[in-house]
């Protein structure tokens, strides 16, 4: 699905992007990237377009939401504490040679 259809999609169910991503407990700026991209992945298209459906059918898709325990997605790509720009490799703790 296109990023366009997407909010299209929320907005038919009353949301924002940011509003739709405290929803799933999704990282809001995840959601915007999605712009760039031009596309959304299928499983949240699916879950805009059920958004859209219930809010045009008069269903409260927001208060059964809330009711289900979801862990908030871990950001990726962050740094480590400590470093600049993360640690991908393991740091070899070295001995100097007598």
């Amino acid at each position: 699905m296109t990023y366009e259809e997407f909010r299209r999609q929320l907005g038919k169910a009353g949301l924002t992007s940011k509003q739709f991503a405290d929803l799933v407990k999704l990282n809001c700026n995840s959601v915007t990237n999605y712009a760039t991209q031009g596309e959304v992945p299928s499983h949240w298209a699916i879950v805009a377009v059920l958004m859209g459906e219930m809010a045009e059918r008069k269903i409260d898709f927001k208060s059964i939401l809330e009711t289900i325990d979801i862990s908030p997605k871990k950001v990726r790509g962050s740094a480590a504490k400590g470093k600049f720009g993360g640690s991908r490799q393991l740091d070899f703790l070295m001995e100097e040679a007598k």
